[in-house]
């Protein structure tokens, strides 16, 4: 597997296709690759672009291709795909990309408008619900009515997320943060503070899938991927039947299953942090605490360098980068981790990482379980 990141934070000399090449020929080079290997291409949306234009830029004409929409999970479901296409004989190289310039285009819509048609835009937009903070907000306030979770405690996920960003020179935020900081900071849609939700900004990355025959002659250390588990429920915040989960248990579960792992046996856990209250969502939907435990379990600083489950080690979609689709970089540090290649932010001897990625309003989300050769 090779990974790679592209330009990040403001990137104004660059498309979204030659962000997207860029990472591509780097995360190859990692595996001993170019471009002339890759059958199988995965492109989430950029903007317009989809598998068949990033495949023309890149020169590809690829023998298995996957553009689907999972928003934010769509690349740990990649794997997913990837790893099915690549043991079926499908394809022998995948290549998983994505770029995006939405900080710099300033193009990401922050609310639904009255020319959206969807049964979204329909039953949801006269009740003013902005998207997607305002339902991200709904489910914090259900997990603060049934379980007690306190601001103080979604809070500990940015100072925790900010607390590895700044070991990171390639996060955007680097400053200090304390809880303190966090709620004083602007309300944007009760309960969710600024410094809850995450930032907006340019980036990118590449993965490289391969089988075992092409990992023997990559140029760095390859890792496997043991688990991966992916579900979906709905897309209209309305017709979900539980604010306080998502489908990241069942991913999580068949991921786990499938990797013969218990969460006690994760070193490194790479939560899609798109709002505070989404990682005490996926800590309980993976199993690492009880329902309604992870706030305290935030609190208690297991989430922070040195914690009990070192998380959003980049510095995650709060602090590090978030460029409309946070799921690939996920991987990558993932990736990164488990070579021993994250400098100063590196946690001691990690053996197995999990990616965990969720799309839409609560409605998609995939699981990966890498490992260390």
């Amino acid at each position: 597997m090779g990974a790679a990141e592209s330009a990040l934070g403001r990137v104004e000399n660059q498309s979204e296709l030659s962000m997207a090449a860029l990472a591509s020929r780097e995360a190859l080079a990692e595996a001993g690759l170019t471009l002339k290997d890759v059958d199988g291409l995965f492109v989430n949306y950029m903007g317009q672009e989809g598998s068949v234009q990033v495949g023309e830029y890149l020169g590809i004409e690829p023998r298995y291709s996957d553009s689907s929409d999972l928003g934010g999970a769509a690349f740990e479901a990649f794997v997913h795909h990837a790893m099915l296409a690549v043991h079926s004989g499908h394809c022998d190289v995948a290549l998983i990309t994505y770029a995006s310039r939405q900080r710099s285009r300033k193009s990401r819509p922050m609310a639904l408008t009255e020319d959206d048609q969807s049964l979204m835009g329909q039953f949801e937009l006269p009740y003013g619900l902005p998207a997607p903070i305002g339902h991200y907000a709904l489910a914090a306030a259900r997990h603060m009515h049934e379980y007690g979770t306190t601001p103080e405690q979604l809070a500990e996920v940015a100072v925790a997320a900010r607390a590895w960003a700044a070991l990171n020179p390639k996060a955007w935020a680097r400053e200090p943060l304390t809880v303190a900081d966090v709620l004083a900071t602007p309300m944007m849609c009760d309960p969710l503070r600024k410094l809850d939700c995450c930032l907006r900004t340019d980036g990118g990355g590449a993965i490289v899938i391969a089988g075992k025959d092409h990992a023997r002659n990559a140029a760095k250390r390859a890792i496997r991927v043991i688990g991966v588990g992916e579900s979906q429920r709905a897309w209209n915040i309305a017709q979900s039947r539980d604010l306080t989960s998502t489908p990241g248990a069942a991913a999580g579960r068949h991921a786990f299953a499938m990797a013969g792992i218990a969460p006690s046996d994760v070193d490194v856990f790479e939560p899609y942090d798109c709002f505070t209250i989404a990682v005490l969502l996926h800590l309980e939907d993976l199993g690492f605490c009880e329902r309604g435990g992870a706030g305290e379990f935030a609190k208690s600083g297991a989430l922070r360098p040195g914690g009990k489950l070192p998380s959003m080690t980049s510095g995650g979609g709060l602090s590090y980068c978030h460029p409309g689709a946070l799921g690939l970089l996920l991987l990558v540090e993932a990736v990164r981790q488990l070579r021993g290649e994250a400098g100063a932010r590196q946690v001691p001897d990690a053996k197995i990482a999990v990616a965990h990625g969720i799309g839409g309003v609560l409605s998609t989300s995939a699981t990966v379980v890498l490992a260390r050769d």
